[in-house]
């Protein structure tokens, strides 16, 4: 055990003993964390020597009879320090004694071997944490995790963390489950039912909340709308999907632990039709225009990258692996599209994508320039694309016209005209 103090500090485990000035006021205290086989014994004597406190302990391995012991140990020591005099020696080192003590009934009840490096429970992949200089919190008792003293794991899918013996108490199930089973957002804003539908009992884990803290604080999830108590509930904060979608608003607002678990997961996943729940967004939102707009080009000019050996050598459609989407279809969002959108890194991102896919087909590759159109309209100008910003496409064949052409001229496509002459002749000569 080694204790730290505002002056100076010595420690000595080697020969089972701790020295400590009587004067220094105690600021924390760590153990050094050991297997259970060199787990320092019981401290069984207290001395005095050149004004230093000395704890002895008696050789020996702790055995499990021991924690009986060590409880009523523990029981003494707060008597004591409630007894004795604010801010004396006596006080401080009978302080240091109790922090001893709690730290060997810890190492007791939570023994590091037999511990698997992998537990499965309610469809959480339990991994074995071999950090211990890192401070958690438990999200099953809410307690910090003292990773020199104790096991902890951490849920592979939803980053759930949990003392060893926290385990079996676990009542709540994977979020990433959730999310694989239902991919969408709750999208009213902040559906709230009262308390009296949750019967005054938290959404979860049905302990009993009021809103004036008695016996639990209840805390309301902006994202569900239900109340919480304390230890689901710890005022996270998240951006809300319904928020954004509605009201193009960004501010964080405060959730449950599931809720924030959830959301976390679901950020990049294109589950947003903004078409269909909120189409009118895109007539107040300009960044949302552009995107749309740079998210079709892309889409026009991937089919040259299918065809393209150089294009695949070089995995141009890899530089939107991180959005993969894109390349599917323009109509699917993630929330994290929508706030990049919001802070204009999204429509910088596509652009400098949108110039290089372009660079490719009109200047570096002569077989994507090759399948270039010609206006048939004016029969003038340069190759066109159909991602040009002065083109307009035929719905029916595809052909690229420049736009005045086309929407100048009253008669239909000729590209169109000549497929249903062919059509025509080839039914009349079968």
């Amino acid at each position: 055990m080694v204790a730290y103090y505002s002056g100076t500090y010595v420690g000595r485990g080697s020969d089972r003993a701790v020295i400590c000035s009587d004067s220094s006021s105690v600021l924390t205290s760590l153990s050094s964390h050991q297997s259970s086989s060199e787990a320092s014994p019981p401290l069984t004597s207290i001395k005095k020597k050149n004004g230093l406190c000395v704890w002895m302990f008696a050789q020996g391995s702790v055995v499990a009879s021991d924690v009986e012991q060590l409880k009523q140990a523990i029981a003494e020591c707060k008597r004591l320090i409630l007894e004795l005099p604010e801010h004396s020696g006596k006080q401080k080192d009978t302080v240091i004694k109790l922090i001893h003590l709690r730290l060997k009934l810890q190492e007791l009840k939570d023994p590091e071997e037999d511990e698997p490096n992998l537990q499965v429970l309610l469809e959480h992949r339990f991994s074995k944490e071999k950090s211990k200089s890192v401070k958690q919190m438990c999200d099953k008792c809410s307690t910090i995790i003292w990773g020199l003293i104790q096991t902890w794991y951490t849920c592979t899918g939803c980053y759930y963390r949990c003392h060893s013996k926290c385990m079996n108490l676990i009542n709540k199930p994977c979020v990433r489950s959730k999310v694989s089973h239902q991919s969408e957002y709750e999208l009213s804003i902040c559906p709230e039912v009262g308390l009296d539908k949750q019967d005054y009992r938290c959404a979860e884990c049905r302990t009993p909340i009021s809103l004036r803290g008695v016996p639990n604080e209840a805390r309301q999830c902006d994202y569900t709308g239900q109340y919480y108590c304390s230890s689901c509930h710890w005022n996270d904060t998240a951006i809300i999907p319904a928020r954004v979608i509605h009201n193009w608003a960004f501010e964080p607002r405060k959730v449950c632990r599931t809720s924030m678990r959830y959301l976390a997961l679901m950020m990049s996943r294109p589950v947003l039709k903004l078409k269909e729940i909120n189409p009118l967004l895109f007539n107040f939102v300009e960044e949302l225009v552009e995107i749309r707009k740079l998210r079709q080009d892309i889409l026009l000019m991937k089919p040259y990258f299918i065809t393209c050996k150089e294009a695949m050598e070089a995995r141009l459609l890899l530089h939107l692996q991180d959005r993969q989407h894109f390349v599917e279809n323009d109509e699917m969002y993630s929330l994290q599209d929508l706030i990049d959108s919001s802070s204009g890194r999204l429509s910088c991102s596509l652009t400098e994508i949108h110039t290089t896919f372009a660079k490719h087909i009109k200047l570096d590759c002569e077989k994507c320039q090759a399948k270039g159109f010609m206006c048939e309209l004016c029969k003038e100008g340069d190759i066109l694309f159909p991602f040009d910003s002065h083109t307009s496409v035929c719905h029916d064949c595809f052909a690229v016209f420049h736009r005045d052409c086309y929407y100048d001229n009253s008669t239909t496509c000729p590209r169109c005209a000549r497929m249903l002459e062919r059509q025509h002749e080839d039914s009349q000569n079968p």
